[in-house]
């Protein structure tokens, strides 16, 4: 009778187990959007982060591994490890446009954050990444929000590392729409193709799209169809009601000439939303490839083949508001 009790009470705890969304490691850029969509992440206390890395993007990566300790540590989560990753990318060395780096770096206009409780960690983004998902008995989710630079150096380095990964939500790329190097203005370019996180490093995204990897991509076709206006600020300002909110209220604020010049979109912060909720972007099964050379370094296209991602063409822009809006009543 005992055993036959302790056999349904491990049945129960493996079901129970089984049924738990799978942690999360966040990569990003610490660009605004970026610290945006962590934010979000961060004001679902169901939400079990394992650790976030930080790649060479908007920010410069000490800037934003900083940045994102500090939120953590609005946060109440200084139990969040904070890894740095390389400075530059696997090939090339292109990189935002300064004026953009800046502010990332420094969030002009952003005093919620308060100092640091935590430092960044030592051991390098790729090696504590790599140490991570060597454990395919303890499978994550991961967010990408920047370049793909990080996870195609552990890919190459451990390519069993895939079995670890059970998705990765990728923001980037556009394939049926234009591309966004020359939104506003400051990069002049003939390369009217490629989004910018796929363009920094088009190596390290043929990598990952090349893994196996099971992946979601959240591309310009699909955050296009959701913009973040001067109606959504207000709305935001409100009704947040937490230190999150009011930290995502001053970014929206420091950003208010792309909103006024409606060159701002639910960019990172739709691919956090369509990670808890999967729904809130359509997708398609289509093989995405990256073009490695100029001009067009950095498009990606739906190439003829075996599919490699799901890719969200569209998102339902009402529920992307309720539900972002919603995080940060409380």
């Amino acid at each position: 009778m005992l055993r036959r009790m302790l056999a349904g009470a491990f049945a129960a705890i493996a079901t129970l187990a089984a049924a738990q969304p799978a942690p999360v490691l966040v990569d990003t850029d610490a660009g605004t959007d970026d610290l945006m969509a962590i934010a979000f992440l961060l004001a679902h206390p169901n939400v079990k982060i394992d650790a976030i890395t930080v790649v060479n993007g908007l920010a410069h990566v000490d800037a934003g591994a900083r940045n994102v300790a500090r939120l953590l540590a609005l946060a109440g989560r200084t139990d969040v490890p904070v890894f740095a990753g390389r400075g530059e990318p696997l090939r090339g060395m292109a990189e935002f446009p300064a004026e953009w780096r800046t502010i990332s770096d420094e969030l002009p206009g952003v005093t919620a954050l308060p100092t640091a409780q935590r430092k960044t960690e030592v051991r390098p983004a790729a090696d504590y990444l790599i140490d991570r998902l060597r454990q395919p008995n303890r499978p994550v989710r991961i967010l990408a929000l920047g370049p793909l630079t990080n996870l195609a150096e552990v890919l190459k380095r451990e390519p069993s590392a895939v079995t670890a990964i059970e998705e990765i939500v990728i923001m980037g790329g556009a394939l049926r729409v234009p591309g966004n190097l020359a939104d506003g203005g400051l990069f002049k370019t003939s390369n009217k193709t490629a989004e910018w996180n796929m363009f920094i490093d088009p190596l390290a995204a043929q990598i990952v799209f090349r893994s196996g990897v099971k992946i979601r991509l959240i591309p310009l076709d699909a955050t296009n169809t959701v913009p973040i206006g001067a109606e959504f600020l207000r709305d935001l300002e409100s009704r947040a009601r937490s230190p999150l909110g009011r930290f995502v209220g001053q970014v929206l604020k420091s950003d208010h000439e792309m909103i006024e010049q409606n060159l701002f979109y639910a960019w990172d912060p739709l691919a956090a939303a369509a990670l808890l909720r999967p729904g809130i972007a359509d997708s398609i099964p289509l093989r995405v490839e990256v073009v490695q050379d100029p001009p067009e370094q950095g498009r990606s296209i739906a190439a003829v083949g075996r599919p490699n991602a799901r890719v969200a063409l569209r998102a339902d822009a009402a529920e992307f508001r309720r539900l972002f809006l919603d995080a940060f009543k409380q």
